[in-house]
């Protein structure tokens, strides 16, 4: 048996409600009709992405920044509309819109300090 890729991503978060309303709001993303206790899933293709309350023995307080080390891409139909929009609302730009293989490309840190990419190549 062999593994066929990622099916799932979930960001453990300090304030669900929050979070989710970040991601609903400031990137366009819509809530799947099921999600499970303690967690808001998204309906995006063609990996499931979420927010979710940290599992137990998980202090985000106690990080510097959560997920250093994990590359978190997620894809648009515009980055360069996505990022003035972001950067108008104040959100923090990370590292500011490039073109290169994946198109339009930026990075944004969400509420929680996670730093998240945008791409707008297919």
């Amino acid at each position: 048996m062999a593994v066929t890729g990622p099916d799932f991503i979930a960001l453990q978060v300090r304030d669900l409600d929050r979070a989710a309303a970040f991601y609903e709001e400031r990137l366009g993303l819509r809530r799947a009709p099921v999600s499970p206790p303690h967690a808001v899933v998204f309906a995006t293709a063609p990996v499931a992405f979420a927010v979710r309350e940290p599992a137990p023995g998980v202090e985000l307080d106690s990080v510097e920044r959560p997920g250093l080390g994990v590359a978190l891409w997620l894809h648009a139909d515009d980055a360069q509309t996505l990022h003035d929009e972001l950067a108008a609302a104040g959100v923090p730009i990370v590292a500011p819109p490039v073109d290169g293989p994946f198109g339009r490309t930026f990075t944004f840190a969400d509420p929680d300090g996670y730093a998240v990419t945008i791409h707008d190549k297919a």
